[in-house]
């Protein structure tokens, strides 16, 4: 028998985020002799579904070696220690879910165990968890450092991201595939040739008559799945059930004087709406259940939010969450919003294409496109995306509001057996185990039910065998300690000046499609 030959032709359809991440990633390959040729349209606007990202963004940019500064100046873009939630437990609370883990451990118990037993017993100065954490009284100062490199500095618990402007993202991952030999086509994709002995895609056909062939085939192109869904007919599994909003208005508004280190989202009556500073204007939107919430009236709860003024006018953006039945499917990946999508709510929408872009690269086939590697691609990305659908389902179900049916709703409702289980955990002793290679870490999962939920009915029997009155000295000790080095941190607009200030950019990119969400 004889062995396949390698890939040596990569097409990808779509750009905006999620293409020209791809082609970024995959210009490496063009080195080995594999052409990487990208197609879009300049007629067909993009979504991007992301200003806000988390950590994994900077793994993403040392891999193509970039610099973060000049990424950051380039981009207008700010950074980010966390995500403030305002109303989400009750209306009037707000917590902040920090990049960075809140305290440390001692004796083998979770610090967040040692905080709750004190705040049961009634220590009056026990605080809230977002006392200990220094990404959570640093962003609420607007001040910003980079992490220590030592570990028993209390700075190296910083862990930070980004919010950027998408369209300066894509331009600038353009230009940086381009230079490194991908080859861009403009042009409408107008029909798809299957080859009849496999069904694997042969070529595409633009709307001018031109054609393009490949061997691998990546689509990008969007909500629309023009190849894994039009064409190969993929299914597509809806978690609307689970996650009921299926709109989204978005604006930006002037730029902050003094933007904050950390993204926003406020509920609403029925959805949220999100406040995203960068360099040179702030992002908004308002993500709604449309059966619930009618466009005028989301439109006016968004507009009467913006403490800036408007820039544009709202564009609106229709989706449904959930995902592809597989994402990779003959000499096809999907990647990004054409394999699937999850509301913008823990900004994890690039993260999902980072991930099935190393993915790729790290199950890279040749032309006989082997079923192990598919399998395998196809089962981790499930498995993503799930434990990502799980933990934004998490700050809908963990919820004490009783102000409208679309609360009531999501406090009641089934939730994937994964989650109930957590649940179950974390309301009996406030327990929470991690599976390995998960993207939410313990202190995510902490932050968010902390935030949330009562405390557990239980205190851990392990919490309970440390002397209490030690127990309050360590908090005491770790409050200050945070404190203080919070208060030692420069302003972040003042690191953003100091190292990579951006130049003077047009308030709404470069006026081509709608480049929107928190995610």
């Amino acid at each position: 028998m004889s062995t396949p030959a390698p890939v040596r032709a990569v097409t990808i359809v779509g750009g905006g985020t999620a293409g020209w991440m791809t082609a970024a990633a995959l210009s490496r390959l063009v080195a080995a002799g594999v052409s990487v040729t990208l197609v879009e349209s300049a007629e067909i606007g993009t979504v991007g579904v992301g200003e806000a990202t988390i950590p994994s963004i900077l793994d993403f940019l040392a891999m193509l070696g970039i610099d973060e500064h000049a990424f950051v100046r380039a981009t207008g873009a700010t950074f980010k220690l966390g995500i403030e939630f305002s109303d989400w437990g009750a209306r009037g609370e707000r917590y902040m879910h920090p990049f960075g883990a809140a305290g440390r451990d001692i004796a083998g118990v979770a610090f967040h165990q040692l905080w709750q037993r004190a705040a049961r017993a009634g220590v009056a100065d026990a605080g809230t968890l977002d006392d200990y954490s220094l990404c959570t009284v640093a962003a609420r100062q607007h001040r910003f450092d980079r992490a220590s490199s030592d570990p028993a500095a209390v700075r190296s618990t910083l862990r930070h991201a980004l919010h950027f402007d998408a369209t300066l993202v894509a331009r600038f991952l353009r230009a940086y595939a381009e230079a490194a030999g991908v080859r861009r086509v403009e042009g409408r994709v107008d029909s798809v040739a299957l080859a009849p002995e496999t069904g694997h895609i042969a070529a595409l056909r633009l709307a001018d008559g031109r054609q393009l062939g490949g061997e691998l085939f990546v689509d990008c192109s969007g909500f629309r799945a023009l190849l894994i869904g039009e064409t190969l007919g993929v299914g597509f599994e809806s978690w609307r059930h689970w996650l009921p909003n299926d709109r989204a208005l978005a604006v930006p508004s002037a730029a902050a004087s003094d933007p904050a280190p950390y993204t926003r989202a406020m509920a609403e009556r029925a959805g949220w709406r999100w406040r995203i500073p960068l360099q040179h204007r702030t992002g908004n939107g308002h993500v709604y259940a449309s059966d619930v919430v009618a466009e005028e009236e989301a439109h006016r709860l968004l507009l009467a939010g913006l403490t800036e003024p408007a820039l544009d006018t709202a564009r609106s953006i229709r989706f449904e969450a959930g995902v592809r039945r597989r994402w990779w499917e003959g000499n096809c990946v999907a990647i990004g919003l054409a394999g699937g999508f999850l509301e913008p709510l823990e900004s994890t929408s690039i993260h999902l294409i980072q991930l099935g872009i190393t993915r790729l690269l790290a199950l890279f086939p040749d032309t006989g496109f082997a079923a192990p590697e598919r399998d395998t691609y196809n089962r981790s990305l499930r498995r993503d995306y799930e434990q990502a659908r799980d933990f934004i389902i998490l700050h809908y179900k963990a919820t004490r509001r009783d102000d409208s049916d679309y609360w009531r709703h999501c406090r009641t409702m089934a939730v994937p057996d994964t989650l109930a289980e957590r649940l179950a955990l974390w309301r009996g002793a406030g327990r929470v185990l991690h599976d390995r290679g998960e993207l939410f870490t313990p202190a995510s999962w902490i932050a968010v039910l902390a935030g949330q939920e009562p405390p557990s009915r239980a205190v851990d029997p392990l919490a309970a065998t440390l002397p209490l009155d030690e127990t309050e000295r360590f908090l005491r000790h770790v409050r200050d300690m945070v404190a203080k080095t919070a208060a030692a941190m420069p302003r972040h607009a003042d690191y953003v000046a100091r190292h990579c200030a951006a130049p003077a950019r047009p308030a709404w990119g470069d006026g081509g499609g709608a480049q929107t969400g928190a995610g």
